[in-house]
């Protein structure tokens, strides 16, 4: 789950992390009372927004709905500015860095910071960043605070605020279950104030079940993708031209690779899972047409899912919703011959192995099958 910028900022707000005073609105009309000066800030779940022209000054409160006009509608990375959130202009003195991810190598959540923080973060020397990993079992210890401002190299009092706002964002990040938690810039004021001028949060959507609150938060879904999700099915729709469905992530993904070593690309990843119900596999296959792929390749392991209840969940989505697209299907496992069967009896392209099943399902797409 991500989050827009206005909402991760209400959410750091509950944590005690100081924030701008800000107003979020979804046309000119709406902007009545806000925080002036300030800084018009479209609200996408994209990064780059500054680069791309949706963040921009504004000085009274028709310069502020003149400037919402300007960015509302705009497309910032494939993204349609939807709302735009006025926050006060932050007087500032200093640009930092600070975030914390889950490191899956170390299996270890991953603190970060740095005194040169701002758009060009990307581009900021490795040897700049400060970065240890945080003991899951005993949480932020004093040694890491004090070794991040030795780094950062800050007056003591503006040390004393970033070792509080180190904690809190801790905090959050576990009790959110948090997968991302940066602030970029984290602002020093010329007053000397430690301010979040921005906001990422990114929370583990297999926690979802524990925050209810946030279940009908917009995501950077397609339709299509949104529908999937509100049924339990993992779907993303990719820029390829062939449906991939598989049973795992790590198959699916698999399949994804070799199907590319072969000229094809994925246009789907479905997931089907450890699914054993006909009906569930009816309802993920009929996501998968609408998406109109130009050929579909099934690559199934029938282990916990038997192969058989797979193929019977395609041949009714098949059957019932009249689509002619070609299916090319590699199936192993349990009850696979019941399952080819089924499949044979559909117009199917059987194949032996995923290597042959990607290469017929480029041949098919392209017409030389």
């Amino acid at each position: 789950m991500k989050f827009l910028e206005y909402k991760a900022k209400e959410i750091f707000a509950r944590y005690r992390i100081p924030v701008p005073r800000g107003v979020v609105a979804s046309s000119p009309a709406e902007i009545l009372d806000p925080p002036l000066p300030c800084m018009v800030k479209a609200q996408v779940l994209v990064g780059g927004r500054g680069k791309a022209g949706g963040i921009k000054p504004a000085e009274s409160l028709d310069e502020a709905r003149t400037v919402a006009g300007q960015i509302l509608g705009m497309d910032i990375h494939g993204y349609r500015v939807k709302q735009v959130y006025l926050e006060e202009r932050l007087e500032i003195g200093q640009e930092l860095y600070l975030g914390i991810t889950i490191d899956r190598s170390a299996r270890e959540p991953l603190l970060m910071a740095s005194a040169m923080g701002g758009i060009d973060i990307e581009a900021v020397p490795h040897d700049r960043i400060y970065m240890e990993h945080i003991p899951t079992v005993v949480g932020i210890q004093p040694y890491l605070v004090r070794s991040l401002l030795k780094q950062l190299a800050l007056p003591r009092e503006v040390g004393d605020q970033i070792a509080s706002i180190v904690r809190r964002v801790y905090d959050l990040f576990r009790k959110e279950d948090a997968e991302l938690v940066e602030i970029n810039p984290l602002v020093v004021t010329k007053a000397g104030s430690v301010v979040a001028g921005d906001a990422k949060l990114v929370i583990d959507d297999n926690a979802e079940y524990r925050h209810p609150e946030y279940a009908n938060l917009d995501q950077d879904r397609t339709p299509l993708e949104q529908e999937a999700h509100d049924k339990g099915i993992t779907f993303i729709q990719l820029d390829g031209d062939i449906g991939v469905i598989a049973n795992g992530a790590g198959l699916t993904m698999a399949t994804l690779d070799i199907l590319g070593l072969k000229g094809g690309r994925g246009g789907t990843f479905l997931d089907l899972g450890g699914t054993d119900d006909p009906g569930k596999v009816k309802q993920a296959f009929e996501i998968l047409i609408k998406a109109a792929p130009s050929v579909i390749l099934l690559n199934i392991f029938g282990g916990i899912t038997k192969a058989d209840t797979v193929a019977l969940g395609v041949k009714q989505a098949l059957e019932e919703m009249h689509t002619k697209i070609p299916v090319v299907a590699r199936i192993k496992g349990v009850n696979e011959a019941q399952a080819k069967e089924m499949l044979r009896s559909i117009g199917m392209y059987p194949a032996e192995t995923v290597e042959e099943a990607a290469e017929l399902a480029v041949k098919v797409k392209s017409g030389g099958a």
